[in-house]
């Protein structure tokens, strides 16, 4: 029977960026994937999502061209090609991952893992069943689509996210049901090519995971002037597929008719069938409950990623990934998730990063606010994308900058600065001293800070 220091199940990206790192310190490694390397997040979630939004932005871009003096005559799509596209960018980086494996001999075993005990691992392949032993175990085997069976998921007329991937034509019309991440960027994708494009969320706003209000409703404002249009505080309450056409009632009472539907309500925690009640694991809800050393109540044994709940990101999982690796090694480590950013691929973009202004209120704090509009910002106005601001929020007795939230160009990049601001508790002064480029987008940054400190200058404040 093979033996490791340490087994991972699953190969996504909380479990091939911990293996990589526990082979880097001087572990023998051992994963287990039954798909591809790279799990949801690079082969049916962030990435592929992200391909096929640079293909959406590109066409954007042409069809705007007369804005910027630029005439194009005759243009259009190739779907199958853009969708190859997709493919070729996954496949390229799935390959890279595998060679990173094979360059620091992590074994890749290709099949279903199942907890025996607390060092024995089954592992279920195409050729039959073996066991192998370690010394640790990590958890990491992620999440899937949320399904409603009510709703009549068959892939074709009614979609979730993986089977979107694989559609190969652009619909008339779609209705996507949750207004979440997954929603609002198939709703950007879909509009861009010409989509009619309607978004039922059955919370009070879109993406209820953004904590500010007053964020949310600007996003909805935006996404409704391209033309998509958003039904909040309403569920599905039936779907049916009549003649290749879906029809979809409200809970208002209203049926809409569409080419297709995709459903994107979450996602379900893999924590079933992999053993857990051989070792007496402890869950709640699916969630794998583990401490702050990503250790659950087994003590050799971890879970790390989606598996764990919380925010289902795939920069958390890898955090995750290298942590666990260190600890296992010996090092004196914890995951904190004090600065967690994450942002939404829409156009314009969206991140968010510590606190809103209202989260640090209820936790008794004053705060200190300042926006600054994109409208000001002299680099978006040369790309026409001045949808948008920069807020940023800190605390009024010592200045330092506990929370920001950004729509607009390049958000996803920009919150890189705050959030390292965040972690390091730098104060809005630290910011606002920092010279910054000009002209770019993250002078809004600093442009921001400034407000409260009463020394902005390209905006008006009231005296």
């Amino acid at each position: 029977m093979e033996k490791y220091d340490v087994i991972f199940l699953g190969g996504g990206s909380g479990g091939y960026v911990g293996a990589i790192r526990a082979a880097d310190l001087g572990k023998k490694v051992c994963v287990i994937e039954e798909r591809d390397l790279g799990g949801t997040c690079l082969n049916r979630g962030c990435i592929p999502t992200k391909a096929l939004l640079k293909s959406a932005e590109i066409y954007s871009s042409i069809k705007e061209g007369h804005i910027f003096g630029i005439k194009v005559d005759s243009f259009g799509y190739d779907v199958n090609g853009i969708y190859g596209w997709k493919e070729n960018v996954v496949k390229k980086l799935v390959t890279g991952i595998e060679y990173l494996f094979k360059a620091r001999k992590i074994t890749l075993k290709k099949g279903k893992g199942k907890i025996l005990d607390n060092t024995t691992v089954e592992v279920e392949t195409k050729e039959g069943k073996e066991l192998i032993k370690g010394d640790n175990i990590v958890i990491a085997t992620g999440s899937e689509p949320a399904i409603i069976p009510s709703f009549k998921i068959d892939g074709v007329n009614v979609l979730t996210s993986d089977d979107a991937l694989r559609l190969r034509e652009i619909p008339k019309d779609i209705l996507i049901v949750g207004a979440g991440a997954i929603g609002i960027e198939f709703a950007n994708f879909y509009n861009a090519f010409d989509t009619k494009v309607t978004i039922v969320e059955m919370m009070p706003q879109v993406v209820p995971t953004l904590k500010d209000r007053k964020i949310a409703t600007l996003l909805q404002r935006i996404l409704n002037k391209k033309g998509i249009e958003i039904k909040t505080g309403a569920k599905i309450e039936n779907i049916e597929v009549k003649d290749g056409k879906v029809y979809s009632t409200l809970s208002t009472g209203e049926t809409i008719e569409s080419e297709k539907v995709l459903v994107s309500i979450g996602r379900k925690l893999n924590s079933d069938n992999i053993g857990l009640e051989n070792v007496g694991i402890n869950t709640e809800k699916g969630r794998i409950v583990v401490d702050e050393f990503l250790r659950t109540n087994v003590d050799n044994i971890y879970a790390i990623g989606d598996v764990i709940g919380g925010l289902l990101l795939a920069h958390k999982a890898m955090k995750e990934g290298e942590v666990v690796a260190e600890i296992i090694a010996g090092e004196e480590k914890k995951m904190d998730y004090r600065v967690l950013p994450w942002a939404i691929f829409s156009t314009p973009e969206i991140a968010v990063c510590g606190l809103t202004e209202e989260e640090a209120k209820k936790q008794g704090m004053e705060v200190l606010v300042g926006e600054f509009p994109f409208t000001a910002n002299g680099k978006a106005v040369t790309m026409n994308a001045t949808d948008g601001l920069v807020k940023v929020v800190a605390r009024k007795e010592d200045k330092v900058l506990i929370g920001a939230q950004i729509v607009g160009p390049e958000a996803s990049v920009m919150i890189a600065e705050l959030a390292l601001a965040i972690k390091n508790n730098l104060t809005l002064d630290d910011v606002a001293d920092t010279i910054h480029t000009h002209p770019t987008l993250p002078e809004a940054i600093m442009e921001a800070v400034k407000v409260p400190l009463g020394s902005v200058l390209h905006i008006a404040l009231r005296r």
